[in-house]
């Protein structure tokens, strides 16, 4: 049997009386409440004619019942499709229309647009969390009161799906990433190795649970190793610090670590005895980290991963933590870099990226075409330019798609600018990322008009279209946007003559 949650039910049978789960004012659970709370809900989810292999999607709000119902998924076989919790209804209607799932389980603000699109699809439920009458929640009650529980857990094979996760594709359409357990349970056993990750460090988890960062490295390392876990709904400065002297390893964005550096609280006594902090899903600046350094002698280990294929490389635990690079490749991955005819270029010159290992995805959800298109045979195509040292280091030097990356989250501009494009008086226009110190990348949209353009109006059409961190923060109108000789938009441009937006 492959289950991811086979490891995971094992560690918290072994932690059954100890905490496994705090939330700092909320709740503290141990190794038996999870256990027995996801096997409550798993029955639930059976109840309501989920089969392994189903989609359950699921868009709320970071806490102890996220995490339970994740658990709950994996029990039943089913498939856990999480979904950020800023995405808009008009969002939510395409990963409902194009994932199918059986259950959407949303916030009650949520419910009433999913309930309206219930007509559809041939079978969809939707259920909130909330504790109210008919909610996934009553029925949990009811089901404890019951006594019911899914006690066993559903086999699955290791080419099973566990997950659905959407990422940004070159159409400006998301793509559905197709994990499979055993996706999860090699990467988890590269990270344990790689990290020396074990049931004695404690979890400091900031992150959110709707992306690969927070829920598959954050959470499944922690729970399929045994180690307690503080979980804050968000990163919050206050909260961060007031728990860090309880913590040995935190996992975050750069955007955290440049926030702890802003405030004077944050020094060698709260931060030097971490045994670890981990930066990931954003370029981290080395000016960040250089200060980090200064300010706790601590050198934040920085690695590369993407939602296909979890994590890739990652600097040493023991030995060089180089600043600007991610790192060799993880145990059991393999990596090389390629020129344009497919074939790899010397060690130091840049190229594409290409990864292969247990850990790359199944493929896209719905689009094998597209699958095809993103492997070079057994090695995957990352996407992402860079350099592989003499001594292995991976160094990112840019990407080959325009893909965005803000606060951590992938943002891709077709998507942004599809929106502005059907605004009236807008002719077209070109959405690009820049350095932003907080974010790592702030959204720039440059706009050609019939006339001046309201671009108050523009940005509250975007509110309503997409979720706000894909809204962008500055608004610039060209009377013509730069092109090649082949009618190509220079981005490359735009991105150069407005770098400093946000120093």
């Amino acid at each position: 049997m492959h289950n991811v949650f086979v490891p995971i039910q094992s560690n918290l049978s072994q932690q059954a009386q100890q905490t496994v789960l705090t939330i700092p004012g909320v709740a503290k659970l141990n190794g038996s409440d999870l256990d027995s709370q996801s096997a409550i809900l798993a029955a639930v989810l059976n109840d309501l004619g989920v089969e392994p292999g189903d989609r359950v999607s699921v868009q709320i709000e970071k806490g102890q019942m996220n995490v339970v119902l994740y658990l709950a998924v994996l029990r039943a076989g089913a498939v856990y499709l999480p979904l950020n919790s800023a995405y808009t209804n008009a969002e939510i209607e395409y990963f409902l229309t194009d994932a199918e799932p059986k259950v959407h389980v949303c916030s009650r603000d949520r419910a009433e647009h999913a309930e309206a699109l219930k007509d559809s699809f041939t079978e969809l439920e939707v259920l909130t969390l909330d504790n109210e009458s008919g909610s996934l929640f009553d029925l949990f009650v009811e089901a404890k009161l019951a006594g019911k529980a899914l006690e066993k857990i559903t086999p699955r094979a290791a080419d099973d799906l566990a997950s659905i996760i959407y990422t940004s594709g070159t159409t400006g359409r998301p793509k559905g990433a197709m994990i499979t357990h055993n996706n999860l349970l090699s990467n988890a056993e590269m990270l344990t190795q790689a990290w020396a990750y074990s049931a004695n460090d404690t979890l400091l988890h900031a992150l959110p649970l709707f992306h690969v960062h927070g829920l598959f490295v954050a959470l499944n390392l922690a729970l399929i190793n045994g180690g307690p876990i503080i979980m804050l709904p968000k990163f919050d400065l206050d909260g961060v610090l007031s728990v860090m002297r309880e913590a040995t390893v935190m996992m975050g964005v750069p955007t955290y670590y440049t926030r702890l550096l802003s405030d004077r609280r944050f020094n060698q006594e709260i931060g030097g005895h971490m045994r670890l902090f981990i930066s990931g899903s954003a370029p981290l600046l080395v000016e960040t980290s250089d200060e980090f350094f200064d300010r706790t002698g601590q050198r934040i280990l920085e690695r590369y991963g993407m939602t296909e294929t979890g994590m890739s490389c990652s600097n040493p635990l023991h030995g060089e933590r180089r600043a600007g690079s991610v790192g060799p490749p993880l145990p059991g991955v393999e990596v090389r870099i390629v020129g344009d005819d497919a074939t790899e270029v010397p060690k130091g010159a840049i190229g594409s990226l290409e990864v292969k290992g247990d850990h790359v995805f199944k493929g896209y959800w719905g689009l094998p075409k597209k699958t095809a298109a993103e492997f070079n045979g057994e090695w995957f195509i990352t996407g992402d330019v860079a350099t592989l040292s003499e001594d292995g280091y991976v160094s990112i030097v840019g990407r080959g798609k325009d893909l965005i990356i803000s606060g951590g989250l992938n943002i891709y501009p077709k998507e942004i600018e599809d929106v502005l494009n059907d605004q009236k008086g807008v002719v077209e226009s070109a959405v690009v990322g820049v350095p932003h110190s907080d974010f790592g990348e702030g959204i720039v949209a440059i706009l050609v008009g019939e006339s001046a353009l309201d671009m108050g109006s523009l940005e509250v059409a975007c509110r309503e279209k997409l979720a706000g961190f894909k809204v962008p923060r500055r608004w610039i109108q060209l009377e013509a946007l730069p092109r090649n000789t082949m009618g190509k938009v220079q981005k490359n441009l735009l991105r150069g003559q407005y770098a400093d937006s946000f120093t």
